[in-house]
């Protein structure tokens, strides 16, 4: 449906993310996947959806030279704020058992930004999930750990994996942010730039 509209637009979605391409696939989109090596780092005086905001565009900037009149450039990033610090990728095993244990037994925020960019303009809008888990044992923690191996995700966690299964005991927001992308700005936003054009 989506797809028919955007008939004179190219989607590039600049993400390596196997679940990114998943979602807009699932969208119904044709889209073509290029990626540029960003260093993804930040200025310590940003915190929250700041962050994620940054980014999202710093991820669109190696791009905004060769964009075609009718290109659309969409980039994304993904973090997890809890006390009052962003969690991002676990670098080991060590890393990854600290952030899950400090999630345990409370509430964090996961948060999406998703830069859209073209030839004449760039939006970025973000989501944001609140996640409960419950209190997680070592055990657990240790079993997810070995069997998932989350060190490509945002907080050390897959809410799609084992994990979320038996630790998730209450979400407010989008489940699909969690995941990785807020499918329905998404698909809000490519209409409104089809309605805008």
């Amino acid at each position: 449906m989506l797809n028919k509209r955007l008939k004179n637009h190219h989607i590039i979605l600049a993400s390596g993310s196997p679940r990114r391409q998943e979602f807009f696939k699932n969208l119904g989109l044709d889209f073509e996947i290029i990626l540029k090596p960003v260093k993804e780092e930040y200025p310590p005086r940003l915190i929250h959806f700041e962050i994620s905001n940054y980014l999202a565009q710093l991820k669109a900037l190696p791009f905004k030279k060769e964009l075609k009149d009718n290109e659309i450039l969409i980039t994304s990033d993904t973090i997890v704020w809890h006390n009052n610090e962003a969690l991002g990728k676990p670098r080991d095993k060590d890393e990854a058992f600290a952030i899950l244990k400090s999630l345990s037994n409370t509430t964090h925020e996961v948060i999406t930004s998703v830069c859209f960019t073209t030839k004449t303009f760039e939006k970025t809008l973000h989501a944001i999930t609140k996640v409960t888990f419950k209190a997680l044992s070592d055990d657990e923690i240790e079993y997810y750990i070995n069997t998932c191996k989350p060190y490509d995700k945002a907080g050390a966690y897959g809410i799609q994996e084992w994990i979320g299964q038996i630790a998730v005991t209450k979400l407010e927001g989008s489940y699909f942010n969690v995941m990785g992308l807020p499918t329905h700005l998404v698909y809000k936003t490519l209409n409104d730039i089809v309605d805008a054009s």
